[in-house]
Formats: structure tokens, C-alpha cells, sequence
């Protein structure tokens, strides 16, 4: 008999590009009716958007009214942007395509560059807030016992998935803002691939959603001694900063409380004020379930219940815990369009420094 473990689970869901997931809902008169659904995720299989996105998909199918055949597509590429960009500009707007997608907040709020299709006018079904986990590999010079050991590190290879991706820009933020000295290896396609660079000593310290870090970074790496987690983004809502949800319970602190431990003080400064602005809106909104613009009202409202329902499934639940150690809270109510519309939004000097020194890298 097989045994259920996380490292299991997550090598299921991540399976394959495509998988197809057989519906049980029997409404004989819904929108989705003799129709298939495409659940679309804009990062690689594998990675912790593709994780989550699958067990999303999966769970769903049984509360989507008209049972539809569900079937998950990746498409990966510029940081999720290809994905993004495909889901508003080319895929069918009769509401068969809904995106899971990771880090298109930011993207839009920091491109003040037009697109055929602004990312406004999409229509959000519901968001989940979220975070980052920052770890490294224990053996950088001259050994990482705990997080603190960080503050005098040599040799710090830092990886990511592009210059402009949130991802990038945070994880060279907080290096810079303690005062590491590190060189920075960007293009990789996905978390999958970093994690592989990781594991070779290509890079040495990287960053991962909550799924990823306690399924697979956690008992793969963390419980060898092969890495250390070293701190997470806290939530913050402009004004206050709190514990995400799925790091509850997780023994690591979050980066203020971390530069306070090693500096003695509270981080301020222009970078700090650029790492705030990031984690306001990409934690905010780290997942979004997205449909094109124009998608009919019914097919919103139809995938709206069905995770409303879904997400008071018990097996649901244990198999978020048994995956990925936390159960992921969706914000949709109907006010949901109007609230991220509003959110997406930088301020133009803002924007400009963060391109800046997104721009200029470190050598």
C-alpha cells in the first residue's frame, strides 16, 4: 500500500503538463453543461503556482455546476507574463478559459507600458493572498547555522526568473538592504529549475511560495541540513504588517524582524519604501483566478460558488495540509473586480525607481 507523504503528493500534481479531471457535478441545467474548462497556469509544472494550481483544478471539478471536463494548461515564459498576456489577448472569452495565476498584479501595477489588453479590464473571479520564503544553502562561506549567519555569508549566489519579476526584485532588496555582497544568475523558467540550480551549486540562495517551501524545500533539503530557511515576507496592508496565513506556526521571521535582530534597527530608506510597495500588492494578491475581459457574468459567478464550495470540502482541506501544509484562503465576494482594479496601482516615482534598480544589476 502506498503511503501519502508531501514529497508524493506534490510529484502527482505536477505530473505532466496537461491533466485532465474527471467532473462529478450532475446539474443538468448550468452554465458549463457539456463543456470543458481549461484551467490555465502561467508558470512550468512543477513549480508551487503549478502545484497549488492542480489541487485547485482538481477539487474544483467537483463543485462546477454542468459537470465540464477540467483540463490544466501550463504556460510559462517572462516571468508568467506569456501566460498572463495569452489569457486576455488571445484565449476564447466564453468564459472556458480561467487563469491561476501567480505575480500578474505586480507585473500590471509596475508596467506603465500599453498593452493590447489592459490587465484592468480582465475580470477577477477571486485572489488569495500570499508570501515568500527566502532560504539558502547551508555550505555558503563560511556556513549558515542560523538566519543571522547571513549578515557576514560570502559567496552568495542569488537566483531568480528575470529582472523585472517580483520575485527578482525582492530577493535583491533584502541583500541590499542588510548589506550582502552577492551576485545575482536570472532566466531560470520556473522555481523547478532554480530548485535544480540549487541543488548544483549553480545558485545558492533562492525564494519560493509557501507550497513549494514546506513540501518540498522543507523535508527535502531543509530536514538534511543541505539548506536554512531564513525569512519570510510579511503580510502588510500599507499601514501594519501581520503572519500570513500559511506561515503560521512556520519557526522563521519575517524580514523586518530579521534586519532589526542583525542591525539593530528598523530598515528605512528608499529600498525599504520600494520592498513595501512590492509586498502590498504582490502578497496581497500572490494568486489570482482570472477570466478574460467580457467572460460571461454567469461562467464568473459559476467558478466563484464552485470555490466558495470547494473551499469547505474537508478532503480539500486535508489534502492542502498533506500537501502543502496550509489550506488556501480565496477572497471572492462580488467586490472583488472593483477591489483589485483599485489596487493595481503605483505611484509613476515609484514605479521609476524600481525600474531602475531592477535595471541595474549587480555585477
Amino acid at each position: 500500500m502506498l503511503k501519502w507523504t508531501r514529497r508524493g503528493a506534490l510529484a502527482a500534481l505536477a505530473a505532466g503538463s496537461l491533466a485532465a479531471v474527471a467532473p462529478t457535478a450532475h446539474a443538468q441545467d448550468a452554465f458549463y453543461k457539456n463543456k470543458r474548462l481549461t484551467v490555465l497556469v502561467n508558470y512550468a509544472a512543477g513549480g508551487p503556482t503549478d502545484v497549488e494550481g492542480r489541487l485547485f483544478a482538481r477539487h474544483l471539478a467537483r463543485y462546477v455546476d454542468g459537470a465540464p471536463n477540467v483540463i490544466v494548461q501550463n504556460m510559462d515564459g517572462a516571468g508568467g507574463l506569456i501566460g498572463t498576456k495569452f489569457l486576455g489577448e488571445i484565449a476564447p472569452k466564453d468564459g472556458t478559459v480561467v487563469g491561476y495565476l501567480t505575480g500578474a498584479a505586480w507585473q500590471s501595477a509596475s508596467d506603465a507600458t500599453p498593452r493590447p489588453v489592459d490587465f484592468k479590464t480582465y475580470e477577477f473571479v477571486a485572489y488569495q493572498p500570499g508570501t515568500s520564503v527566502y532560504f539558502a544553502r547551508t555550505d555558503i562561506k563560511p556556513g549558515l547555522k542560523n538566519a543571522v549567519d547571513l549578515a557576514r555569508a560570502e559567496g552568495v549566489i542569488v537566483g531568480g526568473l528575470g529582472v523585472d519579476n517580483a520575485k527578482d526584485i525582492l530577493l535583491r532588496l533584502t541583500m541590499d538592504m542588510l548589506g550582502v555582497k552577492f551576485k545575482y544568475v536570472t532566466g531560470y523558467k520556473g522555481s523547478q529549475g532554480a530548485r535544480l540550480a540549487l541543488q548544483q551549486g549553480e545558485i545558492n540562495l533562492y525564494s519560493e511560495s509557501p507550497p513549494s517551501y514546506r513540501g518540498i524545500i522543507e523535508p527535502q533539503f531543509v530536514a538534511k541540513g543541505e539548506a536554512i530557511g531564513l525569512f519570510y515576507d510579511p503580510g502588510y496592508n500599507g499601514v501594519s504588517f501581520r503572519v500570513p496565513k500559511q506561515m503560521e506556526g512556520v519557526d522563521l521571521l519575517p524580514y523586518h524582524e530579521l534586519y532589526k535582530k542583525i542591525k539593530g534597527e528598523e530598515p528605512k530608506g528608499e529600498l525599504w519604501d520600494a520592498y513595501r510597495t512590492i509586498i502590498a500588492l504582490n502578497g496581497a494578491m500572490q494568486r489570482m483566478i482570472v477570466m478574460p475581459p467580457n467572460a460571461p457574468q454567469a461562467s464568473i459567478d459559476s467558478i466563484r460558488k464552485a470555490i466558495a464550495a470547494m473551499s469547505n470540502d474537508k478532503d480539500y482541506q486535508d489534502e492542502c495540509m498533506k500537501t502543502f501544509g496550509f489550506v488556501p484562503e480565496y477572497i471572492m465576494d462580488s467586490t472583488v473586480n472593483d477591489q483589485v482594479r483599485k489596487a493595481l496601482t503605483v505611484t509613476p516615482q515609484m514605479r521609476e525607481f524600481i525600474h531602475a534598480y531592477a535595471k541595474n544589476m549587480p555585477r
